[in-house]
């Protein structure tokens, strides 16, 4: 299965839920493609954030060679699943979607662990570094959950 992780810079989001999931798929033992992109292509060719590195390393894993890369519309066919942090992200994705079936691989990475609740991982770009630890519990047990709904399918 291959899953894209998306948030608007790809700089602090989506790289931290690219690492942890890519982390606790080969912790369990589950193949996983992992990458993640950004709706906003200011930051493109850019690591995260020093400080989602520091939360991640802190936790033990690393994205400091994560890139970020603007997503583009051929990522529908290379990805099963579109993981999205909020819902103006879930906008800007579905506006590239041209049928159906690409709007159906797209979802809010929250609703994983919070089915239909429509939850948003906040942007922790603007804060200190409290808000990348509770993006951090967030992004985790959402993975746990994805990776929890693969194991009950095989």
């Amino acid at each position: 299965m291959r899953v894209l992780m998306v948030c608007l810079g790809n700089i602090c989001r989506s790289p931290m839920a690219e690492g942890i999931l890519r982390d606790l798929a080969a912790t369990r033992g589950i193949e996983l493609s992992v990458d993640s992109a950004g709706t906003y292509a200011g930051h493109q060719g850019e690591a995260p954030d020093l400080r989602a590195q520091d939360e991640m390393k802190k936790r033990g894993h690393s994205i400091q060679r994560i890139r970020s890369r603007p997503m583009r519309p051929a990522d529908f066919d290379a990805f099963d699943r579109i993981f999205v942090m909020d819902k103006s992200n879930y906008r800007d994705v579905l506006s590239m979607a041209t049928d159906a079936a690409m709007e159906k691989k797209v979802g809010l990475f929250l609703n994983q662990a919070w089915p239909e609740k429509d939850l948003e991982v906040p942007d922790p770009y603007f804060g200190g570094q409290h808000g990348f630890e509770r993006v951090y519990t967030l992004l985790e047990r959402a993975a746990e959950a994805f990776l929890d709904s693969i194991d009950e399918q095989r």
